[in-house]
């Protein structure tokens, strides 16, 4: 599964209302860590159908950002039955956002 892009209106939907965890990436195009963040993302993304990566751009959803307090980017939460139940800020190893998803 490839990473969803998230926005405000499909954010309920696509994070909120799923039914399997959710690892949301709010990053920005002009962040060099998001960049070299998104790779991975796309990996984890791609190995397994146990969760769904998502995408939310800052610029393009500022009110998001502003809901879930992300004030430095990237920014990852993991959602859970529509709960946020984990979060990290900055460039993580792939183990380490992996472990993240099995809590």
């Amino acid at each position: 599964m490839s990473i969803v892009s998230v926005n405000e209106d499909n954010f309920d939907q696509e994070v909120l209302k799923s039914e399997q965890p959710v690892l949301v990436d709010f990053n920005a195009t002009w962040c060099p860590p998001c960049k070299a963040l998104h790779p991975t993302l796309e990996a984890i993304a791609d190995e397994s159908t146990d969760y769904k990566v998502a995408a939310v751009d800052i610029d393009e959803s500022a009110e998001l950002a502003a809901k879930y307090e992300v004030s430095s980017i990237p920014c990852l939460i993991v959602f859970r039955n529509g709960e946020e139940v984990d979060r990290e800020i900055g460039l993580k190893p792939k183990a380490k956002i992996l472990k993240m998803l099995e809590q």
